[in-house]
């Protein structure tokens, strides 16, 4: 592989391969894109089929306007007429109303289970005994105050008239002159008054009721007419000293406002202030208990007028005597044009439904970035050069990218098949009220990844957030935005949840266009944000702040966690230090006298090496550790485990390095401290004269990793794979693609179509080939193998040795194995691993000559020869080891200084004329006997220690 890059990738360059890399990845899981797009459409779907059944049952004609045929032109042919006069009560609501129906003006009264009686709650004796809650002939009670009494009770004296008149050829006109109350609640429109089409009776307030007090009244409407009975009711009025007398009853009698308490309701309250014979100045309390649940309905609607005409009508009698009056014959409603009768589902069901639609983006989200990171995909890509800028923006932008697809597709949708939710309302708004929530969402998806390390438990989390969101938002958080008594403040509060303030946002927008749809005009409007009762503002300004303060706080998170930074890692200072700059490190310490008392000559000249290499101010050794040491806590009662201690090593361009241990030995904890995995807990190390500690991501753009497991896309191909780390170390056009072909070619991934088979259906040869491949592509000047043939058939692991030889030629390369032969066959030199530090140094020829002095003699002959063989040995070597004894065979260590070959070998032809040899043989140490040897040595040291 032959290919070379020209420095490090640029921003831009990196950039690039990440965003190619993510689309390739995109397109192959188109499946579960159209999957994920399919369930908001079928969601629309269902809604306009629910809409489409609902709206055929309201178009049915008892539900319509009601209509006859009349003779208007005298012809003998009818023609059809509609209207108000023509219908019923259930048809007359969708009728147009040019001239809508007057009503006499009503007080607003308190139901008789409810009325102002005297209690333990409550020190006035001047309100009426409980005991005529039984009866029912509880009166209403109007309460004052005011500065000067007495003119305050000469003004209540003329509040109820003492006598009702009526007039039955102007009924209406004559119900006015007297004050009518009624304990219905009120509804949005006063078309229909509810006081007259109820169960409930009408009231008029007189100071006293004589025994014959009830009569009937009918009213004209529509085709027909109502009639409604008529009751008298006391009216009382009390004085109290102060308004805050009045504040404190008012707050104790209250049905809303004290839920606990007894609930003593009053009509109305006044407050006269510095009101005098000139000067009429007065302050009005009303009941809104029996308003529209909504909490919107207009004042005029809860019948506060006849409360202001009443106090006014008493305060003009006191002036001017019982026979002046200032009329409010009636009131009502605007004239409407016709109506059709329709539920919008879209805006009923919408903030639940389009909740969960939008909210499902957050787990895909999710899953996704925890996928990489379970996967060590992401440090893979570090590890090859790819930065933290780049990787941020890129996948930032690629996954908002998702999400605005995503939501331009749905709304174009819901606005195609006719859902007033997105139709009726500004579409400039709904853009930006989901552009900040989707970069809130993709936000909040990159700070909870950080907290997540498997992507089944992130999927479950992310559902559970998605579904009980919803859920909570339509069945608790809805309630309390309907209801006006409850504080504004704790909205917000709640709104700080992301979830929350989607559900709000999405709240409005339904009300909107539910409201624009039933009266016939547009939904949401950029001045209608202006609305204090619109939370449209509020939220889009919590939700521009969250966003920013979410998307640092994740930036901060994943240099912290992912990254094993410090948490003040940005006042840290990255200027890349010579190694002159370091002082020769003492000798002196304890620690170190230990090992240096320990170490094999071979080590402690390596260690040597080291020290005088790091007084160099420039070297062409591409890796130097210095006293490097991993130590890590201990947990749960266990004492410190050592997994390096004070490893030094040089390594030059143009050499294997192999890395020969048993099975905890602390390679791959030395492995992962020079790829940036872990942090040292001492010591340092410099690659290519940069220090590992500080410069790590400068590193990254000049060395290559071949991990202990394959760390792959399995969507994405092998040559994709290729591509996409040539790219990122620099390779473009022309080079990338050679270069890409000539690394398949080389592991035997090129031909068959294998190239462009997906990584996931490869088998574990393949795939170990391929991260082999990865990680010499691009000219990486330091490369990392950790066991880099586990699962290859030999001719394959041959082909594998070849790539390796020819590769090393102008780069560092470290190699761990468990294959003596790999070891042998590849690495220019050795380093036996054992509990932490190494055992011997050297070439292989040197290590078995230092290590493995002597020969290995075996004999195989029938059980009762065992002794003579023995002797035979004795002669030939006196200080031989016998190492191996069962069943007649037996296996001796012969020094190579005590014996000559042809001595052994006459030996033998002496032994056969004396007993018979089944087998015999003389081997040179392996390097397997070698690696034995020291390891068992090492650990038997240790274990005295």
């Amino acid at each position: 592989m032959a290919e070379t890059s020209h420095g490090p990738a640029s921003f831009w360059t990196q950039a690039n391969a990440l965003l190619r890399k993510n689309l390739t990845f995109q397109k192959r899981n188109i499946r579960s894109n159209i999957r994920l797009i399919i369930f908001p459409l079928l969601l629309c779907v269902l809604l306009v089929i629910l809409q489409t059944v609902v709206n055929n049952e309201l178009d049915k004609p008892s539900n319509k306007c009601g209509c006859t045929c009349i003779d208007t032109n005298g012809d003998g042919k009818c023609e059809e007429v509609c209207g108000i006069e023509y219908s019923t009560l259930d048809q007359a609501g969708t009728c147009p109303i040019p001239h809508p129906p007057e009503w006499p003006p009503l007080l607003q009264v308190p139901a008789p289970e409810y009325r102002a009686v005297q209690s333990d709650s409550f020190a006035y004796s001047d309100l009426p005994n409980e005991s005529c809650k039984r009866t029912g002939s509880c009166p209403v009670t109007v309460l004052l105050t005011g500065t000067n009494q007495t003119l305050g009770q000469s003004i209540a004296a003329n509040l109820f008239p003492s006598s009702l008149t009526l007039n039955a050829s102007d009924i209406l006109y004559s119900l006015a002159n007297n004050i009518l109350g009624s304990d219905t609640k009120t509804e949005y429109t006063n078309f229909l008054e509810p006081a007259f089409f109820s169960n409930a009776p009408v009231y008029y307030l007189q100071p006293q009721c004589s025994s014959d007090s009830k009569f009937s009244v009918s009213f004209p409407l529509a085709s027909g007419s109502v009639q409604q009975d008529v009751n008298c009711i006391r009216g009382l009025h009390l004085w109290r000293n102060s308004s805050s007398e009045i504040n404190d009853e008012l707050y104790k009698g209250y049905r809303k406002g004290n839920p606990e308490g007894k609930i003593n309701e009053i009509v109305a309250a006044y407050d006269f202030l510095s009101s005098d014979q000139n000067n009429f100045n007065v302050s009005i309390w009303y009941n809104s208990t029996y308003k529209n649940d909504s909490g919107d309905t207009p004042i005029a609607l809860t019948r506060v007028p006849r409360s202001v005409n009443l106090v006014s009508n008493a305060y003009l009698q006191f002036l001017l005597g019982p026979g002046t009056k200032m009329l409010l014959e009636f009131v009502k409603e605007m004239p409407k044009s016709g109506t059709r009768l329709r539920l919008d589902f879209s805006s009923i069901l919408g903030p639940l439904f389009f909740t969960w639609v939008i909210l499902q983006l957050f787990p895909v989200v999710l899953t996704s970035l925890v996928y990489e990171k379970q996967q060590k995909l992401r440090i893979m890509m570090k590890m090859h050069g790819l930065g933290d800028g780049p990787y941020w923006i890129i996948s930032y932008a690629y996954f908002l990218l998702l999400s605005s697809i995503y939501m331009l597709v749905f709304v174009f949708f819901g606005s195609i098949i006719g859902l007033k939710f997105f139709t009726l309302n500004d579409y400039s708004i709904q853009f930006v009220f989901y552009f900040i929530y989707i970069n809130l969402q993709v936000s909040l998806a990159f700070l909870v990844a950080g907290f997540f390390s498997t992507v089944n438990t992130a999927t479950v989390v992310g559902y559970i957030m998605v579904f009980g969101t919803g859920l909570l938002g339509g069945f608790l958080f809805q309630f309390f935005l309907q209801d006006s008594s409850f504080p504004r403040a704790w909205i917000v509060v709640m709104e700080l949840y992301p979830g929350f303030s989607l559900y709000r946002g999405l709240y409005e927008l339904a009300q909107s266009s539910f409201a624009g749809y039933f009266m016939g005009t547009d939904g949401m409007r950029w001045n209608d944000l202006s609305d204090s009762s619109s939370g449209m503002w509020e939220i889009l300004v919590i939700m521009s702040v969250e966003w920013l303060l979410v998307l640092l706080v994740a930036f901060y998170v994943d240099k912290v966690v992912q990254s094993g930074k410090g948490p003040l890692f940005f006042l840290k200072n990255f200027q890349k230090k010579p190694l002159s700059s370091f002082r020769k490190p003492s000798m002196q310490r304890q620690g170190s006298k230990v090992f240096v008392q320990m170490d094999k000559p071979d080590v402690l000249q390596e260690r040597e090496k080291v020290e005088q290499l790091l007084l160099e101010s420039s070297t062409s050794h591409a890796i130097i550790c210095h006293e490097l040491k991993k130590v890590y806590p201990g947990r749960d009662g266990n004492p410190e485990k050592f997994a390096v201690r004070g490893l030094s090593l040089s390594l030059p361009r143009g050499e294997c390095f192999g890395m020969l241990g048993p099975n905890g030995a602390g390679k791959t904890s030395f492995i992962n401290m020079m790829i940036g995995l872990i942090k040292p807990s001492s010591g340092n190390a410099y690659v290519e004269g940069l220090d590992i500690q500080t410069n790590m991501e400068r590193i990254y753009t000049s060395m290559g990793v071949c991990p202990q497991h394959d760390l792959l896309w399995g969507t994405l191909t092998g040559k994709e794979h290729l591509l996409f780390y040539g790219r990122l170390k620099n390779l473009k056009g022309n080079a990338l693609t050679q270069a890409v072909e000539e690394s398949l070619k080389s592991v035997n991934l090129f031909h068959g179509g294998v190239a462009d088979k997906q990584a996931g259906k490869y088998s574990g040869g393949m795939k170990r080939r391929l991260s082999v491949a990865i990680s010499l592509i691009g000219d990486p000047k330091v490369v990392y193998m950790d066991e880099p043939s586990t699962g290859l058939d030999p001719a394959s692991r041959n082909s594998l040795w070849n790539v390796i030889k020819r590769a090393k030629q102008d780069r560092a390369i470290i190699l761990t194995t468990h294959s003596m032969e790999e070891a042998e066959h590849l690495c220019d030199r050795l380093g036996i691993f054992v509990d932490g530090s190494f055992q011997c140094i050297g070439n292989p020829k040197e290590v078995k000559g230092r290590y493995g002095g002597s020969y290995v003699f075996t004999m195989t002959t029938s059980f009762n020869h065992e002794e003579e063989v023995e002797n035979l040995v004795r002669k030939v070597s006196p200080n031989a080891i016998k190492t191996y004894q069962i069943s007649g065979t037996q296996k001796f260590e012969l020094p190579k200084h005590e014996i000559k070959i042809a001595e052994v070998f006459q030996a033998v032809e002496n032994a056969k004329g004396k007993f018979t040899v089944h087998a015999w043989g003389l081997a040179d140490t392996t390097l397997e006997d070698v690696f034995i040897k020291v390891a068992r040595g090492a650990q038997a040291f240790n274990v005295l220690s």
